[in-house]
């Protein structure tokens, strides 16, 4: 049975995908190696001590550690422009997912490891703590770094050319979203049973930070409810929260398995991806709004955004967040919010609609892709499917000059939801202005 992760694991999980904790862990091992070689000296045989030259090491380590230094400063000035160039022209909520990049991590954490590894190996071959057979060893330890330099070059050479990029940068933002949503699906509703109705004998409890939800620990959350009581959450991850706001609700008073449900709510400064869904496609929007601005003018990264969109929500709107049975409900003492397809399609296609309303490209790409997701998903899905596509249509009618463009969006709107349930009426067409 999948379980959501503690808020202990989530915090490991989140400082392991930092930069600064990649490049420590790569620094103490070069430590650690090149000081092996006073350990590992006796077992080298003495005939091959005449295979390298006295002053060999010194050279190769001078080299390595003035190479690697001006390498890792020119690595990290490439990489923070990147992530300025980033936030400048695509969006500064995206920034994330490229300073959690493991291709652009691997690299730094490589070039600094290498100048410690030489220069911890210059500093102890000065003070005599390598003999002959340490210095044979730390000779082979400097070919294999160097091996790893080279292999780490070309494959930083490779993925520096696209790092940042508007591509590069929509994939990372669809990957995370569609990652969040995957998640959701495994686990409906957290793992938690739905909520349907609170009781009115529920005592409401309050947070006491402002910010973000960016996680909710379920284990947590189960453990204090246990088998007899119950908790029912009041905001999903991506909430902003208040101390005036009721966090969730307890069928118990004690006080201590109240503060445990407290402590459960992780708050910050910002929103993050994993827990939250909604938050990749926000993102999405903002990337799609951003092109369409009349500085940017790029109704060409709009109409990707949209087909984005598709990939992104069409697994969700066919299987959506249906819980199983009892038993396979790892946390049946918690019951929590389900995603609503309003807001999904609010959150990406209302700000593209908007935005778009007068480049009549991204008018047909989104009427069509309404139509794909509302032939894909259930009722709840189609309703706000047809409900985005009016909103879309009202935009359009406003912005568009053309009769022969309006009339054209209205025959694609008619489209939504067409195979079940209610298609766009006459008079959303109308008032709109889409028709005569």
């Amino acid at each position: 049975m999948a379980r959501m992760t503690s808020r202990w694991q989530w915090l490991v999980e989140t400082t392991v995908r930092k930069l600064w904790f990649r490049a420590s862990l790569f620094s103490v091992f070069a430590v650690a190696t090149a000081l092996v070689p006073p350990f590992a000296s006796p077992r080298i045989p003495p005939h091959w001590l005449v295979l390298v030259g006295a002053d060999a090491i010194d050279n190769v380590l001078g080299i390595i550690a003035s190479s690697m230094l001006t390498v890792t400063i020119f690595s990290l000035t490439t990489m923070v422009s990147a992530y300025a160039s980033a936030a400048a022209t695509i969006t500064p909520r995206a920034t994330k997912l490229l300073l959690e990049d493991a291709t652009s991590q691997n690299a730094m954490s490589t070039f600094l490891g290498a100048f410690l590894f030489s220069l911890v190996g210059i500093i102890a071959l000065s003070t005599g703590v390598y003999g002959d057979s340490g210095r044979l060893v730390l000779f082979g330890a400097a070919m294999i770094v160097i091996v790893v330099i080279v292999v780490t070059l070309l494959r930083w050479i490779s993925h520096i050319s696209s790092l940042g990029r508007m591509g590069d940068t929509i994939d990372r933002v669809e990957c995370a979203a569609r990652q969040a949503f995957d998640d959701r699906i495994a686990l409906p509703g957290l793992g938690g049973r739905p909520l349907a109705e609170v009781p009115a004998s529920a005592r409401p409890l309050r947070g006491e930070a402002i910010g973000y939800v960016q996680h909710v620990d379920m284990n947590a959350l189960q453990a204090a409810a246990g088998e007899a009581g119950r908790v029912w959450l009041g905001v999903l991850p991506g909430s902003f929260v208040h101390p005036s706001q009721t966090m969730a609700w307890t069928d118990f008073d004690d006080e201590g398995r109240c503060k445990a449900v407290r402590e459960a709510f992780t708050v910050g400064d910002s929103r993050t991806y994993e827990q939250d869904p909604r938050f990749g496609l926000i993102v999405l929007a903002e990337i799609a709004s951003r092109a369409l601005s009349p500085a940017v003018n790029d109704p060409g990264t709009a109409i990707d955004i949209v087909g984005t969109g598709v990939r992104v929500l069409d697994r969700w709107c066919g299987e959506r967040e249906r819980p199983g049975k009892d038993e396979d409900i790892p946390y049946p003492s918690v019951h929590v919010p389900t995603l609503s397809a309003d807001d999904l399609f609010e959150d990406l296609f209302a700000p593209i609609a908007r935005d778009g309303a007068g480049t009549i490209e991204v008018g047909i790409r989104l009427q069509k892709s309404l139509a794909m997701l509302a032939d894909a998903g259930d009722e709840e899905v189609k309703r706000a499917a047809q409900r985005t596509s009016a909103i879309a249509l009202e935009h359009a009618g406003k912005a568009l000059a053309r009769a022969a463009d309006r009339g054209r969006l209205a025959e694609l709107a008619k489209r939504v939801g067409a195979g079940q349930g209610r298609s766009a009426q006459p008079e959303d067409l109308r008032s709109a202005g889409l028709t005569g």
